[in-house]
């Protein structure tokens, strides 16, 4: 307060005060602006080749694995009589070759030789039979694809996320100045703590608006959660700040790292093995040497640090879980994920740390469905956990007290429901705007800067700012879901998807469970939580997100269409062309033949071409 007070003066008081009713709108706007501009802006998707169809009927490939068929879900429809609804699917690897593989009973032939179960190679110019249907692949040269390039939009035109990244740096401004201004242990490390963060988050901008990217809303989303994060931290370890902030830096770091690794498919896919291993391994070792705390096995102490590897494991289940398209036609590659799904949610049920085993459920539910189409698969998943879930009440007595407490809270509020009794209270006294970063009491209560952390929230940030916090990651299941239409590869759609899944099952577990609208399952909120593992896990399940966003110049986890061929792929910095859309209604496409579609539903273009 002294530090306030010396360069305010007698103002300081009013203009903490001011702030507390100023930076829920300025919540607002950040995670707004990020909505708008991930899922409001056009999506132009790439063209990596083109079926021809009797000659002049240019079906687009806008994925490294198509399949074809005659249902109007697939990537490449040939609707024909004589083709099945997924007849087979064309594969394409980062160097540029094509493979084509039989998915149903019907044959494909490449110039006139059957497809086995193998696949076949195909090259540009060559015929292509699915049934009775013959059609010209066209793999697209050098310049067609620079072409291309010239009309696809960058993100950030409309929504400059400069002025985003703005709008959270003053938020970070207001949250400083609030805890100097009502916490008496904010020091010299909380300033430290917002400086080199905001510092950190634009020198990431520069340096990659310089390289020629213009997708920032994940990340900006990520930073707005954890500075929420970093001021819980403030407010209850101010004296700790230093190691929060290096938490911080670490967890960006690993995703930066993440998102370089991940570029490379084929690299992925080699060491996916290891992460088999690495995951049961990391699980079975805490399960034999940690020590039973809170009726769990969940925490590794070497001296001083304490790690959480089922944190480091939901990384390694979604990089070994997902899975290529040419894998997803194999059984036994689905009874492997199965198993070992089975294992990892089996090993942390032995652990007793039944709120991660759920989320792992869940998020298995997700991939796989994904990986297989299958009803049936989901529903016999969930009849067998229904009964392990029966088996593990029945011997598991702290489970069984907090099924018990639920909806029962006030009943007894000195011991089974003293903590989320005291959370609904907090919450409650916060109203819209909060009483202020650093001036609550609900921070003292135990686990509150974890498990309880959405009634810190909503106490001293207000209602508004903690819908913010949940809006975020609804907006990131939302972008994922965007995205999948037009990845390149399942890989990151479906690692994607069970990343988002496993933060968004994080978070209705750990603010329902806080409310008692939900079992208490002692589950962190993604970025917001303290605890130096989970943070470092949620910064790296971001780089799946980041890896299935394949817009022009957004996502420097995805390789640039140009670096593929050596094109110039120079970024268009000018609007749209006013005839981007043709006289009788059709969607320019953008290619050198000068196709277009009727609808841009029915993925059929007609036009020239140069079959």
């Amino acid at each position: 307060m002294e530090l306030v007070t010396f360069i305010f003066g007698e103002y300081a008081p009013r203009i903490a005060d001011i702030s507390r009713y100023i930076l829920p709108f300025v919540a607002v706007l950040i995670v707004a602006r990020c909505i708008v501009s991930m899922l409001r802006e056009r999506y132009d998707p790439e063209t990596w080749a083109y079926l021809y169809l009797n000659g002049n009927v240019m079906v687009p490939l806008r994925h490294w694995e198509c399949i074809l068929g005659r249902a109007r879900s697939v990537d490449g429809r040939v609707d024909d009589p004589a083709v099945e609804r997924m007849h087979a699917c064309l594969i394409r690897t980062p160097e540029g070759t094509w493979t084509v593989y039989n998915l149903g009973k019907g044959r494909t032939y490449v110039n006139g030789e059957q497809v086995l179960p193998g696949g076949a190679p195909i090259q540009d110019a060559d015929v292509l039979t699915l049934g009775t249907v013959s059609a010209r692949f066209v793999d697209l040269t050098e310049q067609e694809r620079s072409s291309l390039l010239k009309y696809r939009h960058a993100p950030g035109r409309r929504v400059r996320p400069s002025v985003t990244l703005l709008l959270l740096t003053i938020f970070q401004i207001g949250l400083l100045l609030q805890h100097l201004a009502y916490d008496a242990g904010a020091g010299l490390g909380v300033i430290m703590a917002f400086a080199v963060l905001a510092t950190v988050q634009w020198g990431y901008f520069i340096v990659l608006r310089a390289s020629g990217q213009r997708g920032f809303e994940p990340e900006i989303l990520a930073l707005f959660l954890s500075t929420v994060g970093l001021s819980v931290a403030a407010s209850k370890t101010p004296d700790d700040m230093l190691k929060q902030i290096i938490l911080l830096l670490a967890a960006i770091g690993l995703y930066i790292f993440m998102c370089l690794w991940i570029r490379n498919l084929d690299r992925v896919k080699s060491v996916r093995l290891y992460a088999f291993i690495a995951a049961i391994g990391m699980l079975l070792v805490t399960l034999v040497l940690a020590p039973v705390d809170n009726g769990a096995r969940s925490w590794l102490h070497f001296g001083s640090l304490s790690i959480q590897p089922s944190e480091l494991v939901k990384v390694l289940y979604i990089y070994a879980g997902a899975a290529t398209l040419d894998r997803l036609f194999v059984n036994r590659n689905l009874i492997f994920y199965i198993g070992f799904s089975a294992g990892c949610v089996g090993l942390l049920s032995l652990m007793g740390d039944f709120g991660t085993a759920l989320v792992f459920f869940v998020t298995f539910l997700v991939i796989s469905f994904m990986r297989s189409g299958s009803f049936a698969t989901v529903f016999l998943a969930v009849a067998g956990a229904v009964l392990g879930v029966l088996l593990v009440v029945t011997v598991k007595p702290h489970v069984v007290a907090r099924f018990e407490t639920w909806g029962h809270v006030w009943e007894d509020v000195d011991w089974r429901g003293y903590q989320q009794s005291r959370a609904l209270s907090a919450a409650a006294s916060g109203g819209l705007f909060g009483h202020g970063a650093g001036n609550g009491w609900f921070i003292g209560i135990i686990a509150a800067e974890t498990d309880l952390v959405f009634a810190v929230l909503c106490e001293e940030l207000g209602l508004i700012t903690a819908l913010c916090c949940i809006a975020s990651l609804l907006a990131l299941a939302g972008f994922v879901v965007k995205n999948a239409a037009a990845g390149r590869s399942s890989y990151f759609c479906i690692a994607a998807a069970g990343a988002v899944s496993m933060m968004l099952v994080q978070l209705c577990l750990n603010v329902f469970g806080a409310m008692d609208i939900l079992p208490f399952t002692g589950v962190t909120f993604p970025f917001v939580s303290m605890g130096g593992t989970s943070l470092l896990a949620c910064w790296m399940l971001l780089a799946f997100v980041k890896g299935s966003d394949t817009r022009a110049n957004a996502s420097f986890a995805v390789v640039r269409p140009e670096r593929f061929t050596g094109g110039a792929g120079v970024e268009d910095e000018s609007e749209p062309e006013e005839d981007y859309y043709s006289p009788g209604g059709g969607y320019y496409d953008g290619s050198p033949e000068g196709g277009y579609y009727d609808d841009p539903k029915d993925g059929y273009y007609r036009g020239g071409g140069r079959a």
